[in-house]
């Protein structure tokens, strides 16, 4: 289970913070440090030096242009956020996420990305709206502002922990109840957006929040593989007749 969970850094401006997330990692049995966009070196003597034996991590570490780019192949991902945002999204305790990697990660080709944003301004409304669900640590309202290794820590543990309590492994699911990988998601969004103008239901100069809202509704959904090709089909059977 631990190897399916992957840990995203966006924006992450110092490297001795990337330093003290590997070794957070690394201490509960995490391998898969995704870095989107770093604002520093990444192999520095203070990246090495706060990952305390765990700079492996750091030579081993991806790095990519984009959030999309880094969870494509994921298929759930959990942005972590410290305030509430203007649309409701789904959103978890750490508890309550760990309760859930087990069966998240039960398929082979299961990926759980947990995401972290920049160290002075988290996430932007845009990435939160590009994960599945929000996980929010619920620290000392007079004093919440934790540092992003201590972050990582927090969701580490608990990921090790549910791997801890984990039961005999359920039967591996058919392939077409896999779940639909990120960047399989951002096409059919795509997709929508562009048949949703097609047919004048969707006006981009006056967008009222439509597409955020059908992100929601599809990320809350989960949509398997099979349900996804039903859902393309129908926009494409859409685009078909409008086109009459």
């Amino acid at each position: 289970m631990l190897e399916r969970i992957r840990i995203v850094l966006i924006g992450t401006s110092h490297p001795g913070n990337i330093g003290g997330v590997a070794r957070a990692m690394h201490n509960m049995g995490l391998a898969d440090l995704a870095l989107v966009a770093p604002r520093c070196e990444i192999i520095t003597q203070d990246s090495i030096s706060r990952a305390s034996g765990a700079d492996h991590l750091l030579h081993q570490a991806s790095v990519h242009p984009t959030l999309e780019d880094a969870v494509a192949d994921c298929t759930l991902a959990v942005g972590a956020s410290a305030r509430s945002r203007t649309l409701p999204w789904p959103m978890l305790s750490p508890r309550e996420l760990a309760d859930r990697l087990p069966s998240e990660c039960q398929a082979s080709t299961s990926r759980v990305a947990l995401v972290f944003g920049r160290e002075d301004s988290g996430l932007t409304n845009a990435e939160l709206q590009r994960c599945h669900a929000h996980v929010h640590i619920p620290t000392n309202a007079d004093f919440s502002s934790l540092n992003l290794a201590a972050a990582v820590q927090v969701l580490a543990y608990e990921s090790r922990m549910a791997w801890l309590s984990q039961q005999d492994a359920a039967p591996t699911p058919d392939a077409d109840d896999e779940l639909v990988p990120h960047e399989e998601l951002e096409r059919y969004f795509e997709h929508l957006e562009r048949t949703l103008i097609t047919i004048e239901f969707h006006d981009p100069a006056q967008p009222r929040q439509l597409m955020a809202r059908l992100r929601r509704l599809y990320l809350r959904a989960r949509p398997e593989k099979m349900e996804m090709n039903i859902l393309r089909g129908i926009l494409t059977a859409t685009e078909k007749s409008a086109d009459k």
